[in-house]
């Protein structure tokens, strides 16, 4: 018997012990992640995952030279984007791969041990390249996909703020109101224009009531952009009323040379309201 195929043998029948004995060194202590879970399913998946990881890793012996990333891709991908994962601390992450390598280079002493007289030494030796070139390998494809997944959560996290943060309410059938909250950037201004657009053609909203004083802070370019947003609906039909202008927001308006002219503008929403009655 060639020793690769032997080692993957000596390997195989170790799997469920490996994963067994690397849960029950793992430090449960962490402050948070899926490794100090106390949920009975978590921890099932958790053990299934590792075992998995073990039975992938064996066949590479099965098979020398066969592309280990492609070998092992279906299997980061299911870790990279878990959720228990995903809100597990990359390096908590990163400490359990090596662990876990540490578990292999532990079992190929083993295996020199009780068959190292039968085999050539840098045969030996091949093995212990090939688990940490692997380990190597896996690491960095795990840390690139678990990046690009936790950016796509951050970004449908942040779409859902901004939408939550620029609805457009009802208040009876043809009028509705905006109410704005907090600092307003570039990218929020632009997404506050065509949400706004959007939910008035949506709704049939005849007339809107635009209520900035919850608006603390703008610059001169989010400005420039919020005043468009009225120009946008006056072009698709809807009546645009403004309440609660802070003096920083009219003095900036002011100075880029914005008209309120055509513009309902007062102190208070309640007053505009009242107006409108």
């Amino acid at each position: 018997m060639q020793v690769s195929e032997k080692f993957y043998e000596f390997m195989s029948e170790r799997t469920w012990q490996l994963t067994e004995k690397w849960y029950e060194s793992l430090d449960k202590s962490d402050s948070s992640g899926v490794y100090s879970s106390t949920d009975p399913k978590v921890i099932q998946t958790l053990k299934r995952q590792n075992h998995e990881f073990h039975e992938r890793f064996c066949v590479l012996f099965k098979d020398i030279g066969q592309d280990a990333l492609c070998h092992f891709a279906q299997w980061i991908e299911e870790i990279a984007k878990d959720e228990e994962h995903l809100q597990t601390p990359t390096h908590y992450i990163l400490r359990e791969f090596f662990r876990t390598q540490d578990q292999y280079l532990e079992i190929l002493q083993e295996f020199n041990r009780q068959h190292g007289s039968e085999f050539p030494p840098e045969r030996i030796e091949s093995f212990r390249e090939l688990i940490i070139k692997t380990f190597g390998l896996v690491i960095s494809k795990f840390a690139e996909e678990n990046y690009e997944y936790a950016q796509r959560r951050l970004k449908a996290q942040q779409e859902m703020i901004r939408e939550l943060s620029s609805p457009v309410i009802l208040i009876d059938k043809y009028t509705g109101v905006l109410p704005l909250i907090g600092d307003i950037d570039t990218g929020r201004a632009r997404y506050i224009l065509e949400n706004t657009l959007a939910e008035c053609v949506d709704k049939n909203v005849e007339h809107l009531f635009i209520d900035l004083s919850g608006v603390i802070m703008v610059d001169t370019m989010v400005a420039q952009q919020l005043f468009q947003i009225i120009e946008s609906l006056n072009l698709i039909g809807v009546k645009s009323s403004i309440s609660g202008i802070r003096p920083e927001i009219a003095q900036t308006a002011i100075q880029l040379g914005i008209s309120f002219e055509n513009i309902s503008v007062t102190s208070t929403l309640e007053r505009a309201l009242s107006q409108q009655r």
